[in-house]
């Protein structure tokens, strides 16, 4: 038998670190979130819509069965998430100010999705749809692109990627001429 969504509408929530099942079996919607700990949850069945969490932390949580539909992250925690194992249906997210080094985005279609100030370092977008993504002032030190479909996607005020145009689709791009750099690598061409 299945187990029924319990459901939370409008709720603000402050400070409130989340034990391992303490969210499981629930939905949130245009709900609130500050200061909250939720890395040692292991989400199962939990969706939030149209949510915003503001300086959460999620490193290391289990959000393999988590719906984000429509989520956005202001000054967050987020190391080591595997976002891959999320729900795919209407996959909304968008990141502010925000630490995810070491989270995986592998395979997901994140089109349109705007990274602002993060640290992304040695992030996993291999195979990713990044078609319309826009890194703003974003510090991609290590982070993987291969095989990754990255047309249309906005690099300009980022730094420090290092991406293979040989084995990520780039049609209309945008990068700027400080960092080229890190697309020849490759070939060891200098640009100074």
């Amino acid at each position: 038998m299945k187990k029924k969504s319990e459901y939370f509408l409008d709720k603000e929530y402050d400070s409130f670190v989340y034990g391992r099942d303490d969210l499981n079996f629930k939905d949130f919607e245009c709900c609130i979130f500050n200061n909250c700990n939720f890395s040692a949850c292991t989400f199962l069945a939990v969706t939030f819509i149209d949510c915003v969490f503001n300086d959460c932390i999620f490193n290391e949580a289990k959000i393999n069965y988590v719906a984000f539909r429509t989520a956005t992250f202001n000054r967050c925690e987020i190391k080591e998430v595997n976002f891959a194992m999320c729900d795919k249906l209407i996959f909304e997210v968008n990141f502010n100010n925000c630490i995810l080094d070491f989270s995986k985005f592998y395979t997901l279609k994140i089109k349109g999705t705007i990274f602002t100030n993060c640290s992304i370092i040695a992030v996993d977008f291999m195979a990713a749809d990044l078609t319309n993504v826009v890194f703003e002032n974003c510090y991609l030190y290590r982070s993987e692109f291969d095989k990754a479909i990255a047309n249309k996607a906005d690099f300009k005020t980022s730094f420090n990627y290092t991406i293979d145009p040989s084995k990520t689709k780039l049609k209309k791009a945008v990068f700027s001429l400080n960092e080229v750099k890190g697309l020849l690598f490759k070939h060891g061409i200098m640009v100074s």
